[in-house]
């Protein structure tokens, strides 16, 4: 693809930042001043087209409509009602978050309440202006808040395609699938460059180097938008793309979401510009604002990067949209006050439940001038530039557009076709001993392995819930795991396939394929302290059935680059499969020989990142110095030599790393544990998205710190009722035993009305518990205290620590309201733990 050198000189120093490493890594001696930045002059034709009407709407517009157009409430927070009243601009739906709170929606539910926001903010009866809202979501791999969308690969894989015309159809597809639900503006792409593999957003990034993304941010732009002054842009099925985060949310030190990117001006251009220059170029009409900070200042109160540096030297005469209450990280700022984020550049707030006391505040602030009557018309006229050029004013209410309902669109073969490409392509084959790959289908072959009939692992986080955690296989309807893809193509050619999680068999395999790797996680919740891939299950799995002569072929779920030498030395081939979204056959596409033993397809995919040599090897980044196992742009095909010599199996790690602190519940619940309600009735609910309830008890995700990090749990004194964090297996939780304790953060909202206590249980008559009653009664209400169980007590009163199914209930039977945050095990707590 030919790209726009002229305009965008930056450019040819990216590759150079890329193979040389950074070009400053002192900030005190960066270099600053916006004449560092490209001049970009608009890539559309007419970008005046739209501004006598503006004009004209500003100029009856009041305050409060103004304000109004500026604030991004979440679904579960608004109602049609809301936005007539208060003139809002646009709302957004959170991951995990459905019209009525359903999760199997379908697209006329979604349209049916698309179309209520659209008729109240239209709805000019009081005399005040019609301005269509526009709804946003983060359709970041396919529409994956939508059951049976099409689902691609997460972007780590798509960078491993190194193919930008895919990207720009996978854009399209997206684009297409959103508007059959009658949305209007997708959070995506993510144009972060993630350069320390411990950052829970790693899969979200195409790379750790500028070179590719240039291209991926004006394809992916493309797709969802249309190109620039072709019928195509904001045309039929096409919706408002976003560059997001802006910028440098994949430059913090230590990998640490929302963190400090204390690196030079020109590093800062250099590897984490690039593509925001091709989305420009794409002619992008909204840019969300970091969490993160630059040298120490907060992105969403950045006036230098967000005025001076995007809007005028770089010409970008779209919006600023902020990050899910990303404003109140600024300083002298709340989440419902920020006018600095405003007077800093940001044109919407992104603001789930306070949002009107941030209007009432805005309000206020414009009137006392804090905020300047000119920036809030260029706030707002930003906002209606991008409702035009998108055709907001010219469409119909959601329900009668050109796509509108076609739920047969909605993971139809076509797009499924173009899913299954990019797996396909995405594919990395690390090691391929003695030719074991491609797989003879006429063998007998044995599928094991957690995520080998897993669509929900497979997919990642950001599918269906925010984390992409309690989902199942029957949430996925059309789509295929990586064992359905692998029966498929063995049994057409005779041969015979057997499925086993544990790798048990009944007659011994010819060969066993076994799919395992990283459980699903998304922002903040998948920080990491190293980059060693823990869990022993898999690895002793791969070793037996090595030692019982079976050759394995180890195909490696992941979102980053993860330290995984012992697994790759007990595999005779090994295949970095990523996170490929609904279509599990493309793996099979690859992996799985025709019935005369060739290829069907080859593997193309290269790592975008650097793969690490021990678990301790991060940031590694190329260019760096260090020494990686497979570099930046490795991956074998079935005409390379794919022998490995045994590798180093020293982690880097020490003793004195080992951990301390084992997290139960940390913002989601741990792996493998769960949050189960249980209540009079008997039954038992797994809590799978955001919230869930039973006649006698209910919870809910909420704030505390950081997004949904904390969990409100209310007990109606409807009968006996619980709260736990359950493993459908037995966990050996013994090293704990002799001096740790549980802990956790209580805010205690309503004292109890009836006896409560907190335990753990390994089963019917293999449980302990505290009475905490009086602790709740004595605690300051809706104030963070923490709570501390000795655990050796609970051991002395009956629970067996080596086969723990539950390490966490609170249960009572009367009234009771609290809201719970980092259940964990410490070892090295010195204070008193309360005992039976």
């Amino acid at each position: 693809m030919k790209k726009s050198l002229t305009l965008w000189a930056p450019l040819a120093l990216a590759v150079l930042v890329g193979c040389n490493g950074p070009t400053n890594d002192n900030p005190s001696e960066s270099a600053t001043g916006d004449d560092l930045w490209p001049e970009h002059p608009t890539p559309l034709a007419d970008p005046m087209a739209y501004e006598p009407e503006i004009d004209a709407l500003l100029a009856r517009m009041s305050v409060e409509e103004k304000v109004g157009q500026m604030i991004q409430p979440e679904l579960r927070n608004v109602t049609p009602e809301d936005v007539k009243r208060y003139h809002l601009g646009s709302i957004l739906n959170g991951g995990g978050s459905f019209p009525g709170g359903d999760k199997n929606a379908t697209a006329d539910d979604w349209l049916a309440l698309a179309d209520g926001f659209y008729e109240a903010s239209m709805d000019d009866s009081d005399g005040f202006a019609a301005i269509p809202i526009v709804w946003a979501t983060d359709a970041v791999h396919g529409h994956n808040n939508v059951k049976g969308a099409t689902l691609f690969p997460h972007n780590i894989g798509l960078g491993a395609t190194r193919n930008p015309d895919l990207i720009r159809e996978i854009g399209t597809v997206t684009a297409r699938e959103v508007a059959i639900t009658g949305l209007d503006w997708n959070f995506a792409p993510t144009l972060a460059v993630a350069r320390d593999d411990r950052w829970g957003r790693t899969y979200e990034a195409y790379a750790e180097d500028p070179e590719i993304l240039y291209d991926y941010g004006k394809a992916m732009v493309e797709g969802l938008q249309g190109r620039a002054n072709t019928d195509e842009f904001f045309g039929q099925g096409r919706v408002l793309a976003t560059a997001k985060h802006y910028i440098a949310d994949g430059g913090t030190e230590g990998g640490i979401d929302r963190g400090d990117a204390p690196f030079s001006e020109l590093e800062l251009r250099d590897v984490h510009g690039t593509g925001y220059f091709g989305a420009l170029d794409a002619g992008v009409q909204t840019v969300m604002a970091s969490f993160s900070s630059w040298q120490g200042k907060k992105l969403h109160g950045h006036g230098y990067l967000m005025n001076e540096v995007l809007k005028q030297r770089m010409g970008f005469d779209g919006l600023i949209v902020g990050d899910w209450n990303g404003h109140e990280f600024v300083d002298g700022c709340r989440q419902d006050s920020c006018p600095e984020a405003v007077n800093a550049g940001l044109d919407i707030f992104m603001v789930p439940d306070q949002w009107r006391a941030l209007h009432a505040n805005t309000v206020a602030q414009v009137k006392s001038g804090e905020i300047s009557e000119e920036r809030l018309n260029d706030a707002v006229r930003r906002i209606l530039r991008v409702k035009f050029r998108a055709g907001m004013f010219e469409k119909a209410k959601p329900s009668e557009r050109h796509y509108a309902g076609r739920e047969d669109l909605i993971g139809a073969d076509e797009h499924r076709a173009v899913a299954r490409q990019a797996v396909r392509e995405s594919l990395v084959l690390l090691k391929n001993q003695n030719g074991l790959l491609p797989l003879n289908p006429t063998q007998r072959i044995l599928v094991a392995g957690d995520g080998a009939d897993n669509i929900g692992k497979q997919a990642g986080g950001w599918t269906l819930t925010w984390q992409g955690t309690g989902n199942e296989n029957d949430d996925f309807p059309g789509a295929s795991s990586i064992y359905d893809g692998i029966a498929e193509a063995v049994t057409a050619a005779g041969g015979s396939v057997e499925l086993d999680v544990d790798g048990n068999f009944d007659e011994k395999p010819d060969v066993a394929v076994v799919v395992f790797g990283e459980d699903p996680y998304a922002e903040m919740q998948g920080d990491r302290a190293d980059v060693d891939y823990e869990p022993k299950a898999d690895l002793a799995l791969l070793k037996r059935l090595r030692d019982e002569g079976i050759p394995v072929v180890s195909v490696f779920l992941t979102g980053r680059p993860l330290w995984v030498n012992p697994e790759i030395n007990a595999s005779d081939a090994f295949v970095v499969a990523w996170l490929p979204g609904s279509e599990g056959v493309g793996v099979a596409d690859v992996l799985v020989a025709d019935a005369e033993g060739q290829p069907r397809h080859d593997f193309s995919g290269k790592l975008s990142f650097s793969w690490p040599a021990r678990a301790d090897q991060t940031p590694l980044n190329q260019g760096d110095g260090q020494t990686a196992q497979f570099p930046y742009g490795y991956g074998l095909t079935y005409a390379d030599e794919g022998n490995l010599e045994p590798l180093s199996e020293d982690s880097g790690l020490t003793e004195s790393e080992a951990q301390t602190v084992l997290p139960l519940f940390e913002n989601r619940p741990m792996e493998p544990w769960q949050w189960v309600l249980s209540d009079v009735t008997e039954r038992a609910r797994v809590v799978t998205g955001s919230g869930a309830k039973l006649p006698g008890i209910e919870i809910q995700s909420v704030d505390r710190l950081v997004q949904e990090d904390s969990r409100a749990v209310r007990w109606t004194g409807a009968g006996p009722a619980e709260v736990a964090l359950r493993s459908s297996g037995r966990v050996d939780l013994s090293a704990y035993a002799g001096e740790a304790h549980l802990r956790l953060d209580v805010n205690v909202v309503k004292a109890p009305t009836s006896a409560v206590a907190l335990g753990m249980r390994c089963g019917q008559d293999c449980v302990a518990n505290v009475d905490i009653t009086e602790w709740l009664a004595s605690a300051e209400e809706n104030s963070w205290q923490t709570l501390s169980i000795d655990l050796s007590c609970l051991v002395e009163a009956g629970v067996d620590p080596s086969m723990v199914l539950s390490p966490f209930y609170m249960s009572t039977a009367g009234e009771l309201q609290v809201k719970l945050y980092n259940v964990r095990l410490e070892m090295q707590y010195e204070g008193e733990g309360l005992c039976p």
